[in-house]
């Protein structure tokens, strides 16, 4: 598919459901970064967000009664420098353990306890990763993340196994499974929780939620009644709605401006 694919490769049925969210009082439009708004690459440091998905977004964050965030496994130094975000976007970095609701947001700040278990977690990783060609290091604020995208299939499985096994039963210590990641972290945070603490923080009435990994997962299944979830490519979900690759994302995200413009007479 091209980034000239036709508006109508969304389906009818999200095309209406777009239309009775776009209709609600104060509407939250949340979306993943990686793998929703900008193609997955091998390096993260390359990832930029599709021209369209970023235009259409950067207008919805305009719009009255209308507020924009990015929830994203990415710690928000990363997020920053990536999606370069419009300045009214709120940021959910790492999973939810980092936020940023605007000028004078508190930065995370771990206990000692923390510290030194984070230490030795990357510790750890470092030992496997040495063993395990292909595989890399992402230090994030509360955590550390195994990459094994550019690993062989067996030695990825080897290195996350090995690393799981080690880490699981640790005290303080989180896991999540991601595209070709396992996330560790000190500090207990989701997706889900994210939705949560942004919809009670803008007093959204509606919200809709794009997300392809995983982890959007915890998202997906804290949408209510009148929300919109959408899954990204073709794993199994537990999303309403689904689109193939980002380029619909950029589609969805022109309906949802479209409809939201129509509704506020805009």
């Amino acid at each position: 598919m091209t980034p000239e694919a036709s508006p109508l490769s969304l389906s009818p049925a999200l095309l209406e459901a777009v239309r009775r969210v776009a209709a609600t009082d104060h509407l939250l439009i949340a979306m993943d970064f990686d793998g929703t708004m900008a193609p997955l690459v091998d390096h993260a440091a390359d990832s930029r967000s599709l021209p369209r998905s970023a235009a259409a977004f950067s207008a919805l964050t305009e719009l009255p009664r209308t507020s924009t965030a990015l929830i994203s496994g990415r710690a928000l130094d990363s997020l920053r420098a990536t999606a370069f975000p419009p300045e009214k976007t709120l940021l959910i970095g790492s999973h939810g353990a980092e936020a940023w609701m605007g000028p004078g947001s508190s930065p995370l700040v771990l206990d000692e306890t923390q510290r030194e278990e984070l230490a030795d977690i990357r510790r750890v990783l470092e030992e496997i990763v040495d063993q395990a060609p292909g595989t890399l290091l992402e230090d994030k604020p509360a955590g550390v993340v195994l990459h094994t995208r550019l690993a062989a299939d067996d030695v990825a499985e080897d290195a996350v196994g090995a690393a799981r096994a080690t880490l699981q039963d640790r005290p303080g210590v989180f896991l999540k499974d991601g595209n070709r990641v396992l996330e560790t972290a000190v500090v207990h945070a989701s997706k889900g929780e994210a939705v949560d603490f942004l919809r009670q923080a803008t007093g959204a009435s509606a919200v809709v939620f794009a997300g392809d990994d995983v982890t959007d997962e915890d998202a997906l299944g804290r949408l209510l009644p009148g929300d919109v979830g959408v899954k990204v490519g073709l794993d199994f979900t537990q999303a309403e709605f689904r689109v193939e690759a980002p380029v619909h994302v950029a589609e969805l995200l022109e309906a949802l401006l479209r409809e939201r413009r129509r509704a506020l007479g805009a």
